[in-house]
């Protein structure tokens, strides 16, 4: 079959290479791409977010089967375009990916299905979102509303971080995300992803990652968009992940088929684990970023099989299949990530790397000049590796890592360390 992957990531990196495992994959575009992937799939300089121009380069170059990467797409609706044109297409409707555009709709499912996760209050009003601030007192958590690049969340330990936070989402900061603003209790214990396929009514969950959110070891300083990421999560054992899909998942996904708003694609279960029990983060209704980078190494070929039965609505008949090892990712970013990074430098060193089942190196935000790879983004590349227990994957993927010729780009040291 001829295969379109949206998205131009680390993300998309990785499911165009396992799906590329697959010999069911005849023909592999990515759109927009980038230099990593340009190396196993045909790029395609097109807009993802205009579903009109998506169907019609799906119809003008027989493409079978279209698989989403970002959330943006899925918000603005690409899915229902693709869907509407008779197109094979994994990823949610706009009305169900309104479960990440909107913080305060997933508080509403949460409420109406009975769904445990922090207790909250929403606002329209700066000075009313103050006084209940105020009121509560820190740590709390403030978040924009709607999508903002994964940039909308504060997690205030001071009343007046979290006075700024809501300032900014009032001033304009994240535009018309920040128009409604939900304010909630701050949870403690362990966070960890759950991933799960949904088909509208079946759901199968396809693996748990940690990621490592802040920029510096230890978990310091700012937060990015994910420094690196482990699989499995062990601090979601058989039992809490058993509870953690009848109390939140399955429920869930009735409640949005109840709505006629059935869910079908990857539902990212962000969760908080303590005593035993998971409580809800957040839903993204897209792979995790990096997470989907060792969830891909893993699964391998079977990622394309698994994704295509969700799709097609026949979920109830597949099942993972886990060879029991570990991956680790760790990111490399461009200097002064998350704040200011030059663009533009070059990478060596890559070709030398192995690329195989138990090492990959993922690009995220590089491109190509006079033949040589350059960073383009702020988080640049995903050194990805597997081992039969994570202190190997984590050496693997060091070692990689040390290999590379990059003075413009940093990474952490210590990914893993929690579980490790």
């Amino acid at each position: 079959m001829n295969i379109l992957i949206l998205g131009g990531g680390g993300r998309e990196h990785a499911l165009a290479w396992a799906v590329k495992q697959n010999p069911k994959c005849d023909r592999l575009f990515v759109a927009p791409g980038n230099a990593g992937i340009a190396m196993l799939a045909e790029c395609a300089d097109l807009d993802i977010m205009d579903g009109a121009a998506v169907v019609g380069f799906a119809e003008e170059n027989a493409v079978d089967f279209v698989i989403v990467g970002p959330e943006a797409p899925l918000a603005a609706g690409v899915a229902d375009s693709l869907r509407a044109a008779g197109i094979l297409t994994f990823g949610p409707s706009a009305a169900a990916a309104r479960l990440e555009a909107s913080k305060a709709f997933t508080k509403e499912i949460c409420d109406a299905c009975g769904a445990p996760t922090a207790g909250y209050a929403r606002f329209t009003d700066r000075a009313e979102a103050e006084a209940y601030i105020r009121a509560r007192g820190a740590p709390i958590v403030v978040k924009a509303d709607g999508l903002a690049a994964g940039k909308g969340v504060v997690v205030a330990m001071r009343v007046e971080e979290a006075l700024d936070a809501v300032a900014d989402m009032f001033g304009g900061e994240f535009g018309a995300a920040g128009a409604e603003v939900v304010i909630e209790e701050f949870m403690t214990g362990e966070e960890a992803s759950l991933f799960v396929l949904c088909d509208g009514t079946e759901v199968l969950p396809v693996g748990t990652a940690q990621d490592h959110k802040r920029v510096g070891d230890g978990d310091t300083g700012p937060n990015t968009g994910g420094m690196g990421a482990y699989s499995p999560a062990p601090v979601l054992s058989d039992a809490i992940l058993a509870r953690t899909m009848e109390e939140i998942v399955r429920p869930t996904v009735a409640e949005m088929a109840r709505r006629g708003t059935p869910f079908q694609g990857v539902l990212y279960v962000g969760l908080m684990i303590e005593g035993g029990r998971a409580r809800l983060v957040e839903y993204n209704v897209r792979f995790g970023d990096p997470e989907c980078q060792v969830l891909m190494l893993r699964l391998g070929a079977q990622a394309l099989d698994l994704i295509q039965a969700c799709a097609e609505g026949r979920l109830g008949a597949v099942r993972a299949n886990w060879a029991e090892d570990h991956a680790l990712t760790v990111v490399m970013a461009a200097a002064g990530y998350p704040g200011a990074y030059a663009k533009g430098s070059q990478i060596r060193g890559l070709e030398e790397l192995p690329e195989d089942s138990s090492h990959m190196v993922f690009h995220a935000g590089t491109a190509k000049r006079d033949g040589t790879v350059i960073a383009s983004g702020g988080r640049v590349l995903n050194v990805t590796a597997r081992g039969a227990t994570l202190a190997e994957a984590r050496d693997r993927a060091y070692g990689m890592v040390d290999a590379i010729d990059w003075p413009g780009g940093f990474c952490r040291r210590d990914i893993g360390w929690r579980a490790l």
